[in-house]
């Protein structure tokens, strides 16, 4: 027996019997998941407050591919906290000295939208479906991919929620609002935000954007003013602080909207805190200033719905990257869910 308790069982029904109710399964065992939650097709969320998808996507990008990697890397990264919380029955937040009830929250994995690499319409079909359909029964959370999958996202989440209008937040460190250019097509992973602006379902008054920065096309400030964009640049973060900027900006995309998207981009996040992406760019959000922007979000009850983009596990050998979207998702929900 070598010191177990249990008497011997002999075939594995009657050893998962003896052991019911144990929290055996330790984070790198069983299913990838995320937060470990059990998996169901994505018509049967009874009960389920969040319906998780991936998208292994990365076709539309512009300088360094890998992001199709993002949705499993984030998906084993998350299983620690699903780890924990079953574990300890809930969690106390060591930020807000809160205790996180993890009872409150039924997450369900749907498993990978199917994605068609040399047919991107058909892909953002399937996208779009996906969403629509897990929106109506929960709230959806995408875990990407590049960002032309947000488009996509973002109207089938209005669909399947039965939105008429919807607002964005967007953390990214790039504004994602150009047009069709001589290399890249119109739905490239830069141009995902201006799809959603001359969509049926927002325009750039209810279009929010944090932690711009690097540079942008010439005239782009009197682009800004003319449309009514929501722009809060890093400059706008380091003069202000991260807490009032997210509050304004979740503030002025929930204006005469039925609910808010929150889109997040990897690439928001200084390199040196999540190198793992395609397109990195100097002076980000910090780890704090990123957890802080999650907390706030997750307060708004308007926040409908989320994806997680541009993760790519390749370029971030020691899985930090993934690690702390998966944090910064799990701050998200549990604010949202737990609290």
């Amino acid at each position: 027996m070598s010191g177990s308790h249990l008497p011997p069982a002999t075939n594995a029904a009657q050893f998962r019997a003896q052991t019911a109710g144990s929290s055996l399964e330790l984070p790198y065992a069983g299913l990838n998941t995320f937060l470990k939650g059990e998996y169901r097709p994505v018509d049967a969320l009874e009960e389920a407050d969040v319906g998780v998808l991936g998208v292994p996507y990365d076709h539309k990008v512009s300088n360094r591919p890998g992001a199709r990697y993002g949705p499993e890397a984030i998906r084993e990264a998350s299983s620690w906290w699903g780890y924990l919380s079953s574990f300890k029955g809930g969690l106390t937040n060591m930020y807000t000295g809160e205790v996180a009830d993890y009872d409150k929250l039924t997450t369900v994995d749907c498993g990978d939208i199917p994605v068609f690499p040399a047919d991107e319409a058909t892909t953002r079909e399937a996208i779009e479906a996906h969403l629509a359909t897990v929106s109506d029964q929960a709230f959806p959370l995408l875990l990407g991919g590049d960002h032309s999958c947000t488009y996509p996202a973002f109207c089938g989440f209005a669909q399947g929620a039965e939105h008429d209008t919807v607002g964005l937040v967007q953390i990214d460190a790039h504004t994602d609002t150009t047009g069709e250019s001589d290399l890249f097509d119109s739905h490239y992973h830069g141009a995902c935000t201006r799809h959603i602006a001359e969509s049926t379902y927002s325009d750039y008054e209810h279009i929010s954007q944090v932690g711009i920065r690097g540079y942008e096309r010439p005239g782009f400030m009197e682009f800004v003013e003319e449309t009514g964009l929501n722009l809060f640049t890093m400059a706008d973060v380091h003069e202000r602080g991260i807490g009032p900027v997210v509050r304004d900006a979740v503030e002025a995309a929930a204006e005469d909207t039925d609910a808010v998207y929150v889109t997040f981009d990897i690439d928001s996040i200084d390199p040196s805190v999540a190198p793992g992406t395609g397109t990195p760019c100097p002076d980000g959000l910090t780890a704090a200033q990123a957890l802080e922007t999650m907390q706030i979000l997750g307060e708004y009850d308007a926040v409908g719905g989320a994806d997680l983009m541009e993760v790519a596990p390749s370029f971030d050998p020691t899985g930090r990257t993934a690690q702390f979207g998966a944090f910064l998702l799990v701050t998200l929900l549990e604010r949202r869910f737990t609290v």
